[in-house]
């Protein structure tokens, strides 16, 4: 217990008022995030933190910005899972007389990709890798995010004459 005329002396480097994190990415930081934000909110924030982590050097905001993305992605299984919106449907769909060149080459599993970025997140987190790995996983785990990314934001539907059609005609039990 420190006492009136303790010997201990404050560090000036470290003030009540001085943020750990500071600048754009505590502002990244403070981006509500939660289900009732659509999908391609969701999947966009998660992408910011994911960039910004690649270009982070200071180990509090790396820390920070991990564990915002793991929320992130925790947020993406639940909304993955719900019904897509009007707008967003609105969005995935496309003329019967361009639809051809619309779909992404890779289409991916979205909830089996978020499950790998969640993993590599929480390698990440847990801080037991080499810096070299470090760099290497966060770049990966951007990579997969673009890559779930613009598969999620790839037409889905097709407008006929009788109305909405799933692309390439196949039923699935979910929209994603």
């Amino acid at each position: 217990m420190a006492i009136a005329d303790s010997n201990t002396f404050v560090r000036p480097e470290f003030t009540a008022d001085q943020s750990v994190i500071a600048g754009s990415i505590a502002a990244l930081l403070k981006i509500p995030l939660g289900a009732m934000h659509d999908l391609f909110q969701v999947v966009d924030i998660c992408q910011r933190y994911a960039d910004e982590l690649i270009e982070v050097h200071n180990h509090a905001e790396y820390i920070a910005l991990c564990g915002r993305l793991l929320a992130g992605l925790n947020v993406l299984k639940v909304v993955l899972k719900t019904p897509l919106p009007k707008h967003l449907i609105e969005q995935l769909t496309v003329n019967e007389n361009n639809f051809a060149e619309c779909r992404s080459p890779v289409s991916t599993d979205s909830e089996t990709t978020c499950e790998y970025c969640s993993a590599l997140t929480m390698i990440l987190l847990n801080q037991q890798i080499m810096p070299e790995q470090q760099e290497q996983i966060s770049e990966l785990l951007f990579e997969l995010l673009t890559m779930l990314a613009e598969d999620l934001k790839a037409p889905r539907f097709i407008r006929t004459t009788d109305g909405l059609a799933m692309i390439g005609g196949e039923v699935i039990p979910a929209i994603h």
